[in-house]
């Protein structure tokens, strides 16, 4: 049975996420605040974590950044606020999706079956390529890691996914569409910044100028671009 540590201190909505998510062959672990969330991450770390945003105490946020370092396995945030700021901060910071509340479980349940999916390790053929370089960065698909000048770089289980697509096709557009459907895991709405947000956070994470992109670019209107000679500095 694949585990969820679930936080929400709604206990009428915890209950009948954590009940729904039971029937469907989920372990369903419950907190109403984060005050023990980090140990039990390390502890026993779950197949996926749902935080809400609005919690006592410490908010889904800031558990967010306190988790992220020992945990790098799929993050879904609910929230209560349906803007944009929320959204793409959560992402920002770590999380792989968002869902609005009010919460139907079954959309909770579907959007946690695609990160899932997308987290599963990919069975490779025996004679596939599973290692890619490129001048001093290099990315293992066995091991799920990434390498930049002879440093480990952390990512999450979704950033490299969106790491490997856009490497195992270099100096190629990748589209939007094939983006949001290969590594998100749902179909591109042309409204949604999901994939925005991951490309900002490798290009931080993989030495990337921000402001003016050079290494992982963005088409506008159309999709990313990775530079398969812009690695050797």
């Amino acid at each position: 049975m694949k585990q969820v540590i679930l936080v929400e201190d709604d206990d009428r909505l915890s209950s009948l996420i954590s009940q729904y998510l039971t029937e469907h062959n989920f372990e369903v672990r419950r907190l109403a605040s984060g005050e023990n969330l980090l140990q039990l991450v390390q502890t026993s770390p779950p197949d996926i974590l749902v935080l809400d945003v609005m919690l006592p105490g410490e908010n889904g946020f800031a558990l967010c950044n306190k988790v992220r370092p020992y945990y790098s396995g799929p993050l879904l945030f609910m929230t209560a606020k349906n803007d944009d700021f929320d959204q793409v901060f959560g992402l920002e910071i770590g999380a792989d999706d968002y869902i609005i509340k009010p919460v139907e479980p079954r959309v909770l349940l579907a959007r946690i079956n695609a990160l899932l999916r997308r987290n599963k390790e990919p069975s490779l053929p025996v004679n596939s390529h599973q290692k890619l370089q490129y001048g001093q960065l290099t990315i293992d698909r066995s091991t799920r890691s990434a390498c930049l000048k002879g440093v480990d770089v952390q990512l999450t289980s979704h950033e490299f996914d969106m790491l490997w697509k856009l490497a195992e096709s270099p100096s190629t557009l990748v589209d939007r569409t094939t983006l949001y459907r290969d590594v998100i895991g749902r179909e591109y709405d042309g409204l949604d910044r999901s994939a925005d947000v991951r490309i900002s956070r490798l290009r931080k994470k993989l030495q990337d100028n921000t402001q003016h992109p050079y290494k992982i670019k963005t088409i506008w209107g159309k999709g990313f671009f990775f530079v398969a000679d812009a690695w050797d500095d």
